[in-house]
């Protein structure tokens, strides 16, 4: 690519890859770039009920579009960060990290209910095996089910049961009421004829019948309305980020609960966005334009602390970062599956420093109990990659889009 080329820009084709995408389109144009996006389906995208931590091992979301650039059909590709694995082909680099997004998560509800407010036995549904544990680990009385699909598509799956009881009984309601015309028509014709009058006294429940009321649903109600039901969720957690760059964050049909970082601490580059190209005049032109050095510094700091807990696709750990002043504070927490064990610490590491504060840090994790609830995650996942060197796998949380 020449310095003021068309550049061309991998993204998975899911309505928020390709906002994400849009977004660092936006950002090469505005530094006089042309920019085309080029859609590519990937394996994750292919295979629909499979849980997605599952595809972790193969970096499902990743791989695809990063062999589109080793292979030159585009020049650079566009991913979240939080599905990547933290080592890549020596040859390919992450060369922007624009400015990163809300890192934490979400519950969502249809009513407002809170965390705790949810009964006793409440099902809530995620894909992520952080989430479920961090959920666990909080509330162990919670069912906590899988919940797969892009963040319109599981918000749907949140509000579909409700609305569909409504609609059930808005159907019957407005029945009943074609019902009671049809009686007073007879009625009529019966004092007509001199019979007795009948006095019926049906009045609808509702003001709205059901054809007024669907088409007053917004176009998310009404795929809601469309889904089959198979688990009923009294609230789903998803990523903050996520939410808003689908534009559901502030919808009215959804009520939001943010989850602390103090016990739900965000899965490593949450809510930050990545852009690979090949090492040389590529990678640097994308670094001038994208690169945001705050969100470089803490997702870098994460991705590290990952890569040397050799956390893999299956163990639930959850790094996050912030640089303030001089030092990048830290926290981290590895659980077991269940919940039931923790190894969490905080550290404060020097900028200067960070990458290599970051391997210490995750040594004495390691040391502490880590390494023995990550193999043991490991084994409950069937063992076959229980003595890998898991810093080459993808992130422990790689979730449909955010």
């Amino acid at each position: 690519m020449s310095k003021r080329g068309t550049l061309r820009l991998a993204t998975r084709g899911s309505d928020l890859a390709l906002r994400q995408a849009a977004v660092v389109k936006d950002a090469l144009e505005g530094r006089r770039y042309e920019v085309e996006l080029v859609e590519v389906e990937t394996e994750g995208d292919r295979i629909r009920d499979e849980l997605i931590h599952r595809l972790g091992r193969t970096g499902a979301f990743v791989r695809a579009l990063d062999e589109r650039v080793l292979d030159g059909d585009v020049d650079a590709a566009v991913h979240s960060m939080k599905d990547m694995p933290t080592e890549s082909p020596p040859e390919l680099e992450v060369a922007g990290v624009p400015e990163r997004g809300a890192a934490g998560d979400l519950l969502v509800t249809p009513d407002g209910t809170t965390l705790h407010d949810l009964p006793r036995g409440a099902t809530v549904g995620t894909s992520s095996l952080r989430r479920k544990a961090q959920l666990l680990a909080h509330r162990s009385d919670l069912d906590v089910q899988p919940l797969r699909g892009n963040v319109d598509t599981r918000v749907e799956k949140l509000l579909a049961p409700g609305l569909q009881r409504e609609h059930e009984a808005r159907l019957e309601d407005t029945a009943d009421e074609k019902g009671n015309v049809g009686r007073e028509a007879r009625g009529a014709s019966e004092q007509s004829s001199g019979d007795e009058p009948r006095d019926d006294d049906f009045e609808p429940e509702f003001e709205e019948d059901s054809e007024e009321w669907f088409q007053n649903r917004s176009e998310l109600e009404k795929g809601a309305l469309g889904r089959e039901v198979e688990t009923e969720f009294d609230a789903i957690v998803l990523a903050e980020a996520g939410l808003e760059r689908s534009g559901l964050l502030d919808r009215e049909e959804i009520s939001t609960e943010r989850l602390p970082w103090s016990e739900f601490v965000p899965a490593p580059g949450q809510g930050a966005l990545a852009v690979t190209a090949a090492r040389g005049e590529t990678a640097d032109a994308v670094n001038d334009v994208l690169d945001h050095p705050r969100s470089r510094v803490e997702t870098t700091v994460e991705r590290t602390v990952l890569g040397e807990l050799g956390g893999g696709c299956v163990a639930p750990i959850g790094v996050h970062a912030v640089l303030q002043g001089s030092y990048v504070h830290t926290v981290v927490r590895v659980l077991s599956q269940d919940g039931e064990e923790t190894v969490e610490a905080t550290r404060d590491l020097p900028v200067t420093e960070h990458a290599t504060g970051a391997r210490d840090f995750a040594s004495d994790l390691r040391e502490r109990g880590a390494a023995e609830l990550i193999q043991a995650a490991k084994r409950d996942a069937g063992g076959a990659d229980a003595d890998d060197d898991a810093a080459s796998t993808a992130s422990p949380e790689t979730d449909v889009d955010e």
